[in-house]
């Protein structure tokens, strides 16, 4: 396991700056932490590098994307063996519609974040692909009337 330098406070600034703006320019960028733009960029290379910044990506509007049905289902599986756990992963990452998939502990066992264009659009995906896999056991659908918030970014107040 490599050991990696300890965050300080310039480095957690640059993460929550690039967490607001991944396209900020490394010159602005700078500026906001209070470095020049060479070791600015060093550490931005450094966190890249230790696995601290993972990607850079574009947030996308759901409604101009036709993709503003937002749906939280619980699932429960009729059996939890290894296999079937990664069994299920597997199909969640190549169902499009999912956006989020948890195993979480509780009264169930994943908790499906689902994007869909409308409620028909979502009773299709329900039907045509989530109750069709043997291992669903039973599905709680929770549909979103608001968003009344919905962050991307890692709060990095003292970690």
């Amino acid at each position: 396991m490599t050991k990696h330098k300890p965050l300080d406070r310039i480095d957690r600034n640059i993460l929550q700056l690039l967490q607001r703006d991944g396209r900020i320019s490394n010159v602005e960028l700078a500026k906001q932490v209070a470095l020049s733009p060479t070791p600015c960029l060093e550490r931005v290379r450094r966190l890249e590098r230790e696995g601290y910044i993972t990607g850079y990506v574009a947030l996308a509007d759901a409604e101009k994307l036709n993709a503003n049905t937002l749906a939280f289902i619980q699932v429960l599986l009729t059996n939890t063996s290894t296999s079937d756990l990664r069994d299920f992963n597997e199909r969640m990452r190549a169902i499009p519609k999912v956006e989020a998939c948890h195993m979480v502990a509780g009264g169930f066992d994943y908790l499906l974040k689902v994007r869909c264009s409308d409620m028909q659009d979502y009773q299709r995906f329900l039907g045509e692909q989530l109750a069709t896999i043997p291992l669903v056991a039973q599905t709680h659908t929770y549909v979103v009337i608001e968003e009344v918030k919905s962050e991307t970014a890692i709060p990095l107040s003292k970690l």
